[in-house]
């Protein structure tokens, strides 16, 4: 009966683990850019869990991996199916013409199939770019169904690493990023907002680049970089900035929109 009564508690215990486990996907199929290594082959590279390299999510996936999510990649189309074990879900700087040779844009099926897995509970990040760096006519299709817009501009424009404040953004009582104080930001592009768009991050000049939509059941977060890659969480910013905190507040608060 004892016996019994111990393989209840821990089938119920691991049960409960699993419903607590969420899928972060990042989406491998609007960004799926490669690079020659140096035996011949290609790679998938830039804004990846598997680059460990500056271009890569590596550190950030270490962040959700000490959440206790399971990270995971989607290489198609989004669909209802594949996006249904999905609690986060992250597109990062589609493709333009020049970064792949026949890029897979963001079409109005696609949006539709991720809005409605965002109204009916899911959590979306979109992190665009400057225009020169991503491709934002059709990533606006898809942002235009939570009230924002990828402005063609750029915000935080800095010359080059002797000129660090130019990207800077000081942060205070703000929901998402709790413990960030100082974070870095350049060559972003705005946000235009409109509806339940509201601004999280602006610029030196006012204007939003990153913003938040609440969707039904869901949440959307956007942000116009894709600014907590492994090249500004590492280490490598001067002393006083704070991406790795900002990376890890975000994580957090995905998270917890799911619980």
């Amino acid at each position: 009966m004892i016996k019994k009564l111990l393989l209840s508690i821990v089938i119920s215990l691991g049960l409960a683990c699993n419903i607590r486990a969420q899928t972060v996907a990042l989406d491998y199929y609007f960004n799926r850019e490669v690079k020659k290594t140096a035996n011949g082959a290609m790679q998938r590279f830039h804004y990846t869990w598997e680059d460990q390299s500056n271009s890569g999510f590596s550190l950030w996936g270490k962040e959700f991996d000490k959440l206790g999510a399971k990270l995971d990649s989607i290489p198609v189309a989004p669909t209802a199916e594949n996006l249904k074990n999905v609690s986060v879900y992250i597109i990062v700087d589609p493709d333009t013409r020049k970064e792949s040779a026949s890029p897979n844009y963001i079409t109005p099926t696609d949006a539709d199939v991720i809005a409605a897995w965002v109204k009916k509970g899911g959590v979306l990040l979109l992190m665009a770019n400057d225009s020169a760096n991503t491709e934002l006519q059709h990533f606006n299709i898809l942002a235009a169904k939570f009230g924002m817009h990828f402005n063609n501009d750029m915000q935080n424009h800095v010359i080059d690493d002797a000129h660090f404040n130019d990207g800077a953004i000081s942060i205070k009582n703000n929901k998402v990023f709790k413990t960030a104080t100082k974070v870095f930001l350049k060559d972003v592009c705005s946000i235009g907002l409109s509806g339940n768009a509201k601004p999280l991050l602006t610029a030196k000049t006012g204007a939003a680049i990153a913003a938040i939509s609440k969707h039904g059941k869901g949440c959307v977060i956007a942000v116009g970089d894709p600014w907590l890659y492994n090249e500004y969480v590492n280490g490598r910013l001067p002393a006083g900035y704070e991406n790795d905190k900002a990376m890890a507040d975000l994580a957090r608060y995905v998270i917890s929109l799911k619980k």
